[in-house]
């Protein structure tokens, strides 16, 4: 991975698991945990609330040591944050630093990646045409609705060039419309970067229309109830692609498998549901 030049990496989850210890009785978050993400693929990952997706995402940060197994990314395993990866998250309010306009916040982890200041420059002015927003950069974030400062959070983490991109339910807490845009925005810049993009959603229209793939959990102690393929096309509109039959198919065969889940069910055989 260079500075110049985004490289998507493969991205491996070898049997994970996670235990909390604490003042009373161990919770096994996570049970076991396979799959592989391609360099280059976005895949979303749905299921039930308290299902370990935020435990996983942050496993997969290198935030929190897996109790069991490993992440191992571009054959290297993961001992904490990596370099050459980025998260966003849903409270994008907190992670922008409000006295720092918009544009030092998109360079501030540039400078502690140690960018040289003509490349920064260069940089945080790629990143916020990428987003939309090439006139705000001296602007404060409390300036921006939430919709634009979470285009700020995502500016920071592509001006990054990271290998891989994690997404923790970034777009919760805008309204339906800015959803939708940064939806599309999101698809745009993984078209275009063809950065490795991991997305935790409670949405499961929104996974099945950013994913190549959506990992459905279980209840916990988690494992995967399904890995479920999106054959949509790589180019998707919020009209037509919403609109197509297998969008309709696949909805409801994901939402089934998250309420089976919410059940209990630990397998597809389980949750009485066929492809």
């Amino acid at each position: 991975m260079t500075d110049s030049t985004i490289t998507s990496a493969t991205l491996e989850v070898r049997d994970l698991g996670k235990t909390y210890t604490g003042r009373g009785e161990p919770v096994e978050a996570i049970q076991r945990l396979d799959f592989t993400i391609a360099a280059g693929e976005l895949v979303c990952i749905v299921g039930p609330s308290g299902a370990g997706k935020t435990t996983l995402l942050r496993c997969l940060a290198g935030l929190l040591a897996p109790s069991r197994g490993e992440v191992v990314l571009a054959d290297k395993v993961i001992s904490g944050p990596p370099p050459g990866l980025a998260v966003v998250l849903q409270e994008y309010g907190r992670s922008l630093f409000p006295w720092l306009t918009v544009a030092q916040n998109v360079e501030l982890p540039l400078k502690e990646k140690k960018v040289p200041a003509a490349r920064r420059k260069e940089l945080v002015r790629e990143a916020l045409e990428a987003v939309s927003l090439p006139d705000d950069g001296d602007k404060y974030p409390w300036q921006l609705s939430g919709g634009m400062q979470q285009r700020v959070a995502i500016a920071r983490a592509v001006a990054y060039e990271p290998a891989v991109l994690l997404m923790d339910e970034p777009f919760a807490a805008v309204d339906a419309q800015t959803r939708f845009e940064l939806e599309d925005l999101v698809r745009s810049l993984w078209e275009r970067l063809k950065v490795t993009v991991v997305f935790v959603t409670h949405d499961i229209d929104e996974a099945i229309y950013l994913g190549e793939r959506v990992l459905v959990l279980s209840g916990r102690p988690t494992i995967i109830l399904e890995d479920v393929k999106v054959d949509l096309g790589d180019h998707r509109s919020q009209l037509e692609t919403r609109s197509h039959p297998e969008f309709s198919r696949l909805r409801t065969h994901v939402y089934e498998l998250v309420q089976a889940a919410k059940k209990g069910a630990r397998s597809v055989a389980e949750a009485g549901l066929s492809h």
